[in-house]
């Protein structure tokens, strides 16, 4: 995702700043994978800074001061884009982190597990994309090659399905160079798949996780 434009003049006004005495939470959610990352809190400074440096910046209630987070372990949150929710009290930040977000060395300060000490797969684009495709389903066929395949129904998308399959088989099985191009078209036909039989990402990795278990 890229990093979106934000009036901070705007949304300064638009916080309720009175009601939470002028320190409101903001939740760091990863712009990729959307798991949440941490919690901290901002004045109406911190929320400047943050805006202006890219790099998400907090009001530290022990140290009374703004603290950017990362500024002594250099693991920077990248800031992507800033949500306030319905009640004007709560901020949710997408950001990109810049190696563990915790400050015990892993990846979320909700989950402490060794396991996420490296960065999970990036879910929250296979989310996006999928949006992408569900939009361009709408659209003329003779401008959008996503439209083409819905139009033709789920006989020509299980077809492209198996074709990918297989040039991703071959690929592998030869060592060829584009392996990485021909998963990526896999996973596109597959996304588009999904779309067909209205399924989600999630609905797949839900199957996964309980299989894991």
């Amino acid at each position: 995702m890229t990093n979106t434009t934000i009036n901070f003049t705007e949304l300064n006004n638009n916080i309720d700043w009175k009601k939470i005495d002028n320190l409101i939470p903001a939740i760091i959610q990863d712009d990729k994978t959307l798991q949440v990352l941490m919690l901290g809190y901002m004045n109406s400074e911190s929320l400047e800074h943050t805006i202006k440096t890219r790099q998400v910046t907090f009001f530290s209630r022990t140290k009374q001061r703004l603290w950017t987070k990362g500024e002594e372990s250099k693991n920077f949150l990248n800031l992507k884009d800033i949500y306030l929710d319905c009640d004007q009290d709560t901020l949710l930040i997408r950001a990109e982190p810049q190696g563990n977000t915790c400050h015990k060395n892993v990846y979320s300060c909700f989950d402490n597990s060794e396991k996420n000490i490296t960065v999970p797969h990036n879910i929250g684009f296979l989310e996006d994309l999928k949006q992408v495709i569900k939009t361009n389903k709408t659209k003329s066929s003779e401008s959008s090659y996503t439209a083409e395949l819905f139009k033709r129904g789920s006989s020509r998308i299980a077809q492209k399905i198996g074709e990918e399959g297989l040039e991703v088989a071959l690929s592998l099985a030869t060592n060829a160079d584009n392996l990485k191009d021909e998963y990526a078209d896999l996973f596109y036909h597959m996304l588009v798949g999904l779309e067909q039989a209205n399924l989600e990402v999630s609905d797949i990795i839900q199957v996964l996780e309980q299989r894991r278990k």
